[in-house]
């Protein structure tokens, strides 16, 4: 048996409100704590994986390479949280 209209615009209401309840739970951010939280975790990310290929690099050469780029990435890890503090 096919639903009645009634039944189909209740079902529409309740999933608008449903909507406007998980949009208003949601935290607001400005477009620049966006982009820092943003930056954050392309940064987090880059890092997991420089650890993830030090953990099987075997060249000397490469390994070096891959310890200067998690120092770098650290710095720049550290100089994020400095400007989240402020």
């Amino acid at each position: 048996m096919a639903r009645g209209w009634e039944s189909k615009s209740v079902e529409d209401q309740m999933s608008v409100a449903e909507a406007n309840r998980d949009a208003q739970s949601k935290p607001h951010f400005t477009a620049a704590e966006r982009e820092q939280r943003e930056r954050k975790q392309s940064l987090l990310l880059s890092r997991a994986q420089i650890v993830n290929r030090l953990k099987v690099a075997q060249n000397p050469r490469y390994r070096a390479q891959l310890e200067s780029a998690l120092q770098h990435l650290e710095a720049q890890l550290k100089e994020c949280e400095g400007e989240v503090d402020q």
